[in-house]
């Protein structure tokens, strides 16, 4: 069969999901597959004749002959672009990161290439994100500690952390957390630790001393919690060297002798000095208090990214690369269905930032309310028409029908905050094939919603801590949340003279009732 029989590799290359481009050895593209013209904005069959250096970007134009033929000597298997970024450039001149395998083959006696590739661009974006949050862990001024919560040793650690306490990275994944604290044995530590593997406590916070290589002891103010790496459970610890506090302290005691010997003749003095130095004790206490609440976020936040940015990122990367696979108009199903995961995925992560954007107005005092008049009714439609993009297989929610006549003058955003928040986490937390009740009632111009739903259920013992913010029921640890959604739901009731309260059973179910004040307008 003679090689101008074209349908040879448009066959081969169609049966491949990737982008598919043949070359000759004179790097002229003799086939392409769907994938490829797509991904390279070219229509079918207009790159066949073309040479292949229209793909390469210019300024990697002048050594790709160099690197073909090498490759074409050498006649290996192997990845294109190996130790280094590759760019593959679109019709309209726009370039993109891409990854390709090379793969030689002869056919009817003559030799060409066949590369499998792959648009990484979302990869790409993903990899610089994390990247990111890695440089913030390493460039901590604080210490941080990562150790297992089984063996107790030290799994990664940062630069603040390797400055300080003299050990190489190799020699801390050899050690524990006791061999750097004398004031502690492993008995004693794991004592300590137990608080945080029973769930009895969220975090810990100690002073204590610690050891550098070279002998030398240093005061620090521990701040420990439990976590995940991976698959394993660790402790995360932020480390503050407190020496200058110390020293402060030691000196502003001496002084304190010195001048009250100076100054015993003198009960006026004597006392004026007094009640200043409980002046700048009560501003030392303050200050301290706001370094620990500031240490105590950061350690919040990084947990929070690990937990809550990971996997909606990941989610939306699968889907972003599983999306460019289905390219055919009969897989447009799939299609929808990957596209339809990124967009809940970026919903999830656009939430959880205007969660930490609501928290940080509600703390400076810059939330602010603007009231309208609305009809009901088109708040709660709102609300059911998202949440039931959200819903697990046999799960509907019941609403009321018969509001349409309602007509309220409130926050229309701060009640559809509300009723949002308290209906996603009715479904989050109730298994398939459960319903979700929602009652509206209105009397004594006090407006009241009832959610009722058959979920997990808050454990009895946990139930006084749920609106506080971070905090997270047991039962709940294995499901996606930051744990500050039902505290910044109270925080705007109660600025809006509001009330949210609740009853819960475990694995029985939750009623949530909110009460606003508000004057109805009844057609």
């Amino acid at each position: 069969m003679p090689f101008t029989n074209e349908n040879t590799f448009d066959i081969l290359a169609e049966a491949i999901s990737e982008g598919v481009i043949i070359v000759d050895e004179n790097q002229t593209i003799v086939a392409t597959n769907s994938g490829a013209e797509e991904m390279f904005n070219y229509k079918k069959g207009e790159l066949k004749g073309q040479p292949l250096n229209i793909l390469i970007p210019q300024q990697y134009r002048g050594n790709h002959g160099g690197h073909f033929k090498s490759f074409l000597k050498n006649s290996e298997k192997r990845q294109m672009g190996r130790g280094r970024d590759i760019s593959g450039v679109r019709k309209c001149g726009k370039t993109f990161p891409v990854e390709a395998g090379l793969s030689p083959f002869e056919i009817y006696g003559k030799t060409f290439v066949m590369a499998l590739v792959m648009d990484i661009t979302e990869r790409k974006k993903a990899e610089q994100e994390l990247k990111h949050w890695a440089t913030i862990f390493d460039e901590s001024l604080n210490e941080i500690y990562i150790f297992d919560a089984e063996s107790l040793k030290f799994i990664d650690v940062n630069r603040g952390a390797l400055g300080n306490i003299g050990y190489t990275l190799d020699e801390l994944r050899q050690i524990t957390p006791v061999d750097i604290k004398p004031e502690y044995t492993e008995t004693k530590f794991r004592n300590l630790l137990e608080d945080l593997l029973q769930k009895r406590k969220e975090k810990l916070g100690f002073e204590t001393m610690h050891q550098r290589k070279d002998g030398t002891i240093y005061p620090v103010e521990v701040h420990l919690q439990l976590s995940h790496f991976g698959d394993a459970t660790v402790f995360v610890a932020i480390i503050l060297d407190i020496t200058d506090r110390k020293d402060y302290t030691e000196k502003l005691e001496k002084t304190v002798e010195k001048r009250t010997k100076e100054l015993k003749n003198t009960v006026i003095t004597l006392e004026s000095e007094v009640e200043r130095r409980k002046e700048a004790e009560a501003k030392t206490k303050e200050s301290l208090k706001k370094e620990q609440d500031l240490n105590e976020l950061k350690t919040k936040f990084l947990s929070l990214v690990s937990h809550e940015f990971k996997t909606p990122l990941s989610g939306i990367l699968t889907s972003a690369t599983l999306t460019g696979k289905y390219t055919k108009e009969e897989q447009q199903d799939k299609r929808e269905k990957h596209l339809d995961t990124i967009k809940s995925k970026v919903k999830y992560l656009d939430n959880i930032l205007n969660d930490f954007l609501s928290i940080e107005r509600l703390e400076t005092g810059k939330a602010t309310y603007k009231f309208t008049t609305f009809p009901l009714s088109k708040v709660i439609n709102e609300v059911v028409y998202n949440a039931n993009m959200l819903l697990k297989d046999g799960q509907r929610i019941n609403y009321p029908n018969d509001i349409d006549d309602y007509i309220l003058e409130f926050d229309e955003k701060i009640l559809e905050l509300v009723l949002s928040n308290l209906i996603h986490n009715a479904i989050k937390y109730s298994g398939e094939n459960t319903i979700i009740d929602l009652h509206v009632d209105f009397e004594n111009d006090i407006l009241t919603f009832r959610i009722i739903d058959q979920g997990i259920g808050i454990p009895e013992k946990e139930q006084e801590f749920i609106f506080k913010r971070y905090f997270r029921a047991e039962n709940a640890l294995l499901d996606q949340g930051t744990g500050i959604g039902l505290n910044i739901v109270k925080s705007h009731l109660e600025n809006l003279g509001g009330t949210i309260t609740f009853t819960s059973k475990e694995n029985k179910g939750s009623t949530f009732e909110v009460q606003i004040p508000i004057a109805n307008n009844h057609k």
